[in-house]
């Protein structure tokens, strides 16, 4: 926003004018005739250099909004009010939506796959690689029977968001502003919203951790915090001496909780500020989750990130949820090293590393009808924006 900005001149309706501009000159075209695209995105995981190629596999089209309570779309977090705010003045002002929401829906079959798969021998529409080395490509798929053939393998699919929450509950706002602007006109295009469809049941479904930054504590101290993570968690530490044990020394933390996970125990690494070790927090054997948390399934007390939130962070720490929320205490970081980058440069009091959340835990917690902390799961490669754009509300 600029400071000059008023309610006629401001990023909204900058934003809606260029929009409007585009189109006019010709480098938007509007399809006349209804399609549906594949769109396939071959990536290397980050942090694993020379690790394989993988494709996701993903169909763009439209789809229908449901309010929760209707059994059909799922969420898997909680959403903030500002961001919905945002993106609510950006579609009023510009009455179109510019990204896809990021659907998951189960078919172990792989039978809508197939007719994508097909769609993809003739040369593709869009082909670009993104900054960080991410190829989408696009394919255009306009043949009626086609189309016919995959809507009946999705008619029925429940769908899990993992990307988008904001932006779905924005557009259902947006919808519910429609219907009252226009009573008699029936539930008109507000009624619909750009998806990509991913199958979670096939390939290259990536889940990335998301590292837990904490800064602002008074007071903090970190023996302190160790005392009474005691009763909770067995400490591991990996000392280190200069740059190269550093650097060995977080590779052995990653290695140690990676070796937890498949065995199926809770772990998370730690590296605090001034320490000269890293730190690997271990849940107790004798720790029962169950009678700590009874309100929560089985697999939400699973996860390690419910164990950060609610032991590391509300018992030993003293962070509430409400801080949680507002992000003051917390940011978040994906890449490990820049973690602990933050933390040797003073900008941190502690970083703690998690190990990722599975499909198969979003899976049942979302269609459970609970929710995992905010920032639980960072699904890789993002959607790229702009590929389709879906104008609504004219």
């Amino acid at each position: 926003m600029r400071t000059e900005d008023t309610p006629e001149n401001n990023v909204y309706t900058r934003a809606a004018a260029l929009f409007r501009a585009w189109q006019e000159q010709g480098i938007f075209l509007e399809r006349k005739t209804p399609a549906l695209y594949a769109y396939w995105q071959r990536f290397c995981v980050p942090g694993m250099p020379g690790g394989p190629l993988l494709v996701r596999k993903a169909l763009i089209g439209l789809g229908r909004l449901e309010p929760y309570e209707a059994g059909v779309v799922f969420r898997h977090e909680e959403t903030l009010s500002a961001p919905k705010a945002d993106r609510l003045e950006l579609l009023r002002a510009t009455r179109a939506q510019f990204e896809q929401i990021f659907m998951l829906y189960s078919d172990p079959e792989r039978r809508a796959e197939r007719l994508l798969d097909a769609a993809t021998a003739h040369p593709p529409s869009a082909r670009v690689e993104d900054d960080y080395g991410v190829i989408h490509t696009l394919w255009e798929i306009a043949d009626p029977e086609t189309i016919r053939a995959v809507q009946q393998e999705m008619r029925d699919k429940k769908l899990v968001i993992a990307d988008g929450h904001h932006r779905y509950e924005t557009a259902l706002n947006f919808a519910h502003e429609c219907r009252a602007s226009r009573p008699h006109a029936g539930e008109g295009d507000c009624a619909y919203l750009p998806m990509t469809f991913v199958n979670m049941d096939a390939e290259g479904i990536v889940i990335l951790p998301t590292h837990r930054l904490v800064s602002g504590i008074s007071g903090f101290d970190r023996e302190g915090f160790h005392a009474k993570a005691a009763p909770y968690f067995e400490r591991g530490q990996y000392r280190f001496f200069d740059a190269e044990t550093l650097h060995a020394g977080w590779r052995r933390l990653q290695a140690e909780m990676a070796a937890a996970a498949a065995a199926g125990r809770t772990a998370i690494g730690a590296f605090f500020e001034g320490a000269d070790s890293f730190d690997l927090l271990e849940l107790r054997p004798e720790v029962d989750l169950e009678r700590l948390w009874p309100e929560l399934l089985p697999a939400q007390r699973s996860l390690d990130v419910t164990v950060l939130h609610r032991l590391v962070f509300a018992q030993c720490l003293g962070i509430d949820q409400e801080s949680v929320r507002q992000e003051k205490v917390l940011t978040y970081v994906r890449e490990f090293e820049e973690g602990v980058e933050t933390v040797l440069q003073g900008k941190a009091q502690a970083c703690f590393f998690l190990n990722p959340v599975t499909m198969g835990q979003v899976r049942e917690i979302a269609l459970g009808g609970r929710l995992l902390p905010q920032k639980s799961t960072d699904f890789y490669p993002k959607l790229l924006s702009g590929l389709v754009i879906y104008p609504v509300g004219s």
